[in-house]
C-alpha cells in the first residue's frame, strides 16, 4: 500500500483543508486504465464508493483500483518550491 512521507501527509492535509473548508476530504488519485502509470490527482470531498483510503496523520488519500496498482509499493512524497507551490513525487519504497 502507499506511504506517505511526513511532508506529504501535511502537504495533503493543508491542500485538502484550503480547497474544501473541511478536514475529511483529501486527495484523490486515478488513472485511466489498469498498468498505466499516467495518473490524475485532485481534492476530492470523499472517497468514490470502490476506492482504497489511505491515512496518515490526517491526510486522507482516495485511490481507484488503477492508480492502487500502480502505487502500491511507493513512497509519496512532497517539497515546496520558494513560491510556495507543492511538488509531489512518488519513488520506490
Amino acid at each position: 500500500m502507499l506511504t506517505l512521507t511526513d511532508n506529504a501527509s501535511t502537504a495533503i492535509k493543508d491542500l485538502s483543508d484550503r480547497a474544501l473548508g473541511t478536514t475529511t476530504g483529501g486527495l484523490r488519485i486515478s488513472s485511466p486504465e489498469a498498468g498505466s502509470s499516467n495518473l490524475s490527482v485532485a481534492v476530492a470531498p470523499a472517497p468514490e464508493p470502490q476506492d482504497a483510503v489511505v491515512e496518515n496523520a490526517g491526510a486522507r488519500i482516495f485511490l481507484d483500483a488503477n492508480a492502487s496498482e500502480v502505487v502500491a509499493d511507493k513512497i509519496l512524497d512532497a517539497q515546496l518550491d520558494d513560491k510556495g507551490a507543492v511538488r509531489f513525487a512518488l519513488v520506490s519504497a
